[in-house]
């Protein structure tokens, strides 16, 4: 019931982090066309406390902003705050500077854990209470925890303190649920009493049988599907996802015949800006590609699909769908290079405070650092004439380390679950590099805290290399405030480099996909501003979305890459008017494969595969 009279809602999940802000009420309005009376939200806990205390809630992290945007629109809201959200955004949500605290147990009844979340919600809730239907405003529900039938712990205590501060700040009057798969084990450790049970499922299952298993759980009360599945997620080396429009819609009216309530995630994907994409832990560790497109019925850049008319046609049959058009996709562009920086050339301004000193490697973690990249440097203790094997002990590299030998890149990179170790020589006393690389925190499928950097030691041949330099990297400060720096080093494509180079836009900011034909790896920044990680030689994705709110129409624009394996030797890029998301994995992944095999560690070959 709302408002004393039945009500349901047709509701479809959008993401305000990996929207611009300048796009926020574009896509809404779109969502709100489109047939939806409510939209779901998740709160990114470590998108607002960067650090312990720190708190940031302005510009493109303003959520009372998009709050008041959905209400101008008259869309609910279901809130989803954590203070887990899986999302597969980074560490699902949760902040990398809890495990400066190297035991503690996340989303356990652990103190130290519940510390920090009390203090969180002790900020997020009371922005959150205003917006409360009861209150005047636009949020019919809130989400307790998330999916935690999911987790190991199955801790009900934990929930239950959850509970209690949830109803503390928010009152008795929200409603308050939880979501979690449709398994037995999954509903059993994911339910408690007082939260409403929900279930999320997508087009391949039985829509009956999934609700007789919330049913188990609510006997009375609303049919819901937190997350009913337009598509789903990329990984990098992995196949382009999609799903059939036709049974996406199917299911989805199913779902609306048997008078159930319905999310669909995604509506709009959006994009993985910086560092901010995950990873999953299945058979391994498996990062998220920058692109989070999600195949969903709005685009990567907010333009309609077929498979959003064909979800509009079913929403049409069960209520009136809004009067007047479908706004039109936003106008894309092909716009249109270079000088090259070593990134050691340029440690000094990437890394500007004292280097730390270590026996043996630490973490990011420990060094408070979030995301991005750590140089670790020793020397070689040994004149190494013949080849000897440099290996990480344990699976120890979190997550690529590119090797570097007196500054020169050696052929072979380091790689979490995939390449061990590679063969090198050298001179006793010779510079030795790891420029070691954060693909993104587990944020599904793994019990253990995702610790980044060098996790166990580094070894060459029997001997344990010891005596390390380590250089935290602050690279995006250094390219949104002191770039381009006055070094240059022209010469040779190989190793970490920048590339810079200036375009014009005369007049026009419209949207565009970066394209870069023969590089290799690395990561973008336009005006100031991280793009996101580009992989074309692993794939799927081979262009990054560039909004046109990021752009000058009036002033030069600066483009920034950072390469990090091999550049061409011609480096240009190009923009392009349409995303290209779905590069063939095999060829892709048979390209990695070749690039390995050339690599001098023949005792670790099966690694290439």
């Amino acid at each position: 019931l709302k408002d004393g009279a039945r009500f349901r809602y047709i509701s479809g999940s959008i993401h305000y982090f990996r929207v611009p802000p300048a796009y926020w009420k574009d896509r809404l309005l779109k969502m709100y066309m489109s047939g939806l009376n409510a939209v779901q939200i998740y709160v990114p806990w470590n998108y607002h406390e960067p650090q312990p205390g720190v708190y940031n809630f302005s510009g493109d992290r303003d959520l009372e902003k998009f709050l008041n945007l959905v209400a101008e629109l008259d869309l609910l809201v279901i809130l989803r705050p954590g203070p887990y959200i899986c999302a597969e955004w980074e560490m699902g949500g949760l902040p990398s500077w809890l495990l400066t605290k190297p035991d503690i147990a996340l989303r356990t009844t652990d103190s130290d854990y519940l510390q920090a979340v009390d203090r969180w919600l002790g900020v997020l809730l009371p922005k959150i209470k205003p917006h409360l239907y009861h209150n005047g405003g636009n949020i019919i529900s809130v989400q307790v925890e998330n999916e935690y039938g999911s987790y190991y712990a199955c801790d009900y205590n934990y929930m239950r303190h959850l509970l209690g501060v949830f109803r503390a700040s928010l009152g008795e009057e929200v409603v308050l649920f939880t979501t979690d798969g449709t398994s037995a084990s999954e509903l059993k450790c994911g339910t408690l009493q007082g939260l409403y049970a929900t279930v999320d499922f997508g087009p391949e299952e039985n829509v009956t049988e999934a609700f007789m298993l919330q049913r188990l759980y609510e006997p009375k009360g609303p049919l819901v599907n937190s997350e009913y599945y337009t598509g789903w997620l990329d990984y990098w080396g992995e196949a382009h996802s999609t799903k059939s429009a036709k049974k996406v819609a199917n299911s989805l009216q199913k779902i609306l015949e048997m008078g159930a309530n319905v999310n669909m995630y995604m509506f709009q994907g959006g994009t993985n800006f910086g560092y901010w994409s995950g990873a999953d832990y299945k058979d391994g560790y498996k990062p998220i590609t920058t692109s989070y497109d999600y195949d969903a019925p709005l685009s990567e850049a907010g333009d309609p699909t077929d498979k959003l008319y064909i979800i509009r046609s079913v929403i049409s049959k069960f209520q009136e769908l809004p009067a007047g058009p479908m706004p039109p996709p936003t106008p894309k562009f092909a716009y249109g290079y270079v000088s090259r920086v070593a990134l050691l050339d340029v440690l000094a301004i990437l890394s500007p405070s004292l280097p730390f000193y270590s026996s043996y490697p630490i973490t990011f973690e420990a060094l408070k650092q979030a995301h991005g990249f750590m140089l670790y440097r020793t020397l070689l203790p040994q004149e190494i004439v013949e080849s000897a094997l440099l290996s990480a002990s344990g699976n120890g590299v979190h997550d690529l380390a590119y090797v570097l030998l007196n500054g020169v890149r050696w052929r072979g990179t380091l790689e979490r679950d995939r390449v061990n170790g590679i063969n090198i020589s050298g001179q006793l006393g010779d510079t030795l590099d790891l420029v070691v690389e954060s693909m993104g925190r587990i944020n599904f499928g793994a019990n253990d805290s995702d610790f980044k950097g060098l996790i166990h030691n580094i070894t060459l041949g029997t001997s344990i290399l010891s005596d390390w330099i380590i250089y935290p990297l602050d690279i995006d400060t250094a390219v949104a405030h002191a770039w381009p720096p006055t070094a240059q080093s022209s010469s040779g494509h190989r190793g970490p480099a920048f590339y810079t180079g200036t375009f014009t836009t005369p007049g026009i900011s419209e949207d565009s996909y970066l394209k870069l034909p023969g590089w290799t790896k690395g990561q973008v920044w336009i005006n100031g501003f991280n793009l996101g990680r580009f992989w074309p030689v692993r794939g799927p994705q081979q262009t990054l979305y560039v909004p046109g709110s990021f752009l000058s129409g009036s002033a030069i624009n600066t483009l920034v890459v950072l390469e990090l394996q091999e550049a061409p030797d011609n480096p240009k890029v190009l923009f392009v008017s349409r995303p290209l998301l779905n590069e063939p994995v095999l060829l892709s992944s048979w390209k990695a494969v070749f690039q390995c095999l050339l690599q001098p560690h023949f005792p670790y070959i099966k690694s290439c595969f």
